[in-house]
């Protein structure tokens, strides 16, 4: 990336009083960054709280298993729906506004979960949390850019990654020890707490400016190539990835004779592989590796999906199959997050190209468990190998092909 210093007043991304790192010409504010990533933690346990609770929500509201799933996904709807008008809403207002913003009205809307009656009022406070989920989802990344040197970016970015399987496995992890005792609406109101004390602290920490960041131009068609293919191909993987792992418990119930509880709670450990393979995925790109090597090895999730799903297969190599799968789904997170400022024309458009890759994911993520179910339900299990094999293939070769055409300038 070709060094090179701007006004403040000429980054439109840049809503922080502290100066950014630019080009390694000033050293990479770790701990801003580190509170910025517990802040996206935070964020990602919107995405998972409920679920812990689910019985006792669905019995004290009157909910059917359907209703409390809609409530569930209402936070990736909105991400699927308004990433890219996001984006351009955070390009007005300025990534550091944007993202306090986005904090505190995941705590309001928590705090109001815990006191919903009804679907459709439980659904309106999901669809207000999505929103602010969103803004932090695409503020975060953009201002661990710019508190990033050069040098440190990609694994920086790269460690922003695993952010989401985090905060799921917290929220999961807490959500099963504080709900049975403090009931669902205590165990939401205690979740509610953690990202208003957050706000507090970036407001008077990172200090966004008190005026708006004057708004740069919105890209050119041609300067969104690179993050619309980007984007793109993390739809794709996304899409593959959370639907093997959705549709793993069932397969191995059905397919392998395991119980039931037993293959849920043996694939919440598979999926929270993904977390060591995003960090593996930072400290390889801070030793230099290329990012175009780290995606390519995202073609090891063809052979682990034979593995995994194929008819005369045993229990322990389906578990070891969707563990590479978890571990690859990880590395390919971080490599995406990592890639960006690679593809993208200039840092000011990091907003926008962040939002595309939120919508694109997020889409794949909604899309992908019903459409698989669909094809495993239809065809049987063989085929839905050969589905994933051909999504990897694709996915992993436009995420290559992009990266290899990064900007020289």
């Amino acid at each position: 990336m070709t060094p090179r210093r701007e006004a403040a007043n000429d980054r439109p991304s840049e809503a922080l009083s502290t100066e950014p790192a630019s080009a390694g010409s000033t050293p990479t504010d770790w701990r801003r960054i580190a509170l910025v990533y517990c802040c996206g933690v935070v964020a990602a346990l919107s995405l998972g709280k409920l679920a812990t609770v689910g019985p006792q929500m669905t019995a004290d509201l009157g909910l059917s298993l359907s209703q409390l799933g809609w409530a569930i996904s209402a936070v990736v709807g909105v991400s699927a729906a308004a990433g890219l008008p996001a984006s351009l809403f955070i390009r007005r207002l300025g990534a550091g506004r944007a993202f306090v913003a986005g904090l505190l009205m995941v705590s309001v809307a928590g705090a109001l979960t815990a006191a919903a009656t009804g679907l459709v009022t439980l659904i309106s406070i999901r669809v207000f949390e999505g929103v602010g989920y969103l803004l932090v989802t695409i503020a975060g990344p953009t201002l661990i850019a710019h508190l990033a040197g050069e040098r440190d970016r990609p694994t920086a970015l790269a460690i922003w990654g695993t952010f989401v399987p985090v905060g799921i496995g917290v929220s999961t992890m807490a959500g099963g020890l504080l709900g049975p005792q403090l009931g669902w609406r205590g165990w939401l109101g205690v979740a509610a707490v953690l990202p208003l004390l957050l706000t507090v602290l970036t407001w008077l920490w990172l200090r966004p400016n008190a005026s708006r960041t004057p708004s740069g131009a919105f890209p050119r068609p041609g300067a969104l190539a690179g993050p619309a293919l980007l984007s793109t191909a993390f739809c794709v993987l996304a899409l593959l990835t959370l639907s093997a792992m959705v549709l793993l418990p069932t397969f191995l119930a059905d397919g392998r004779g395991q119980d039931a509880a037993g293959a849920g709670a043996l694939t919440s450990v598979i999926s929270l592989i993904g977390v060591p393979g995003g960090l593996l995925a930072a400290m390889l790109l801070r030793r230099g590796l290329s990012p175009v090597l780290l995606a390519m090895s995202g073609a090891f999730m063809i052979p682990a999906a034979w593995l995994t799903f194929m008819d005369d297969g045993s229990a322990a190599g389906s578990v070891i199959g969707a563990g590479v799968v978890s571990l690859e789904n990880g590395i390919l997170a971080a490599v995406v997050f990592a890639g960006l400022p690679l593809v993208v024309h200039s840092l000011d458009d990091l907003d926008v190209g962040n939002g595309l890759v939120a919508q694109l994911g997020s889409l794949g993520s909604l899309v992908g468990p019903p459409l698989f179910g669909l094809v495993a339900e239809r065809l049987g299990w063989s085929a839905l190998v050969w589905v994933f094999c051909a999504g990897v293939a694709s996915g992993v070769g436009l995420l290559g092909y992009v990266l290899s055409r990064r900007r020289s300038g």
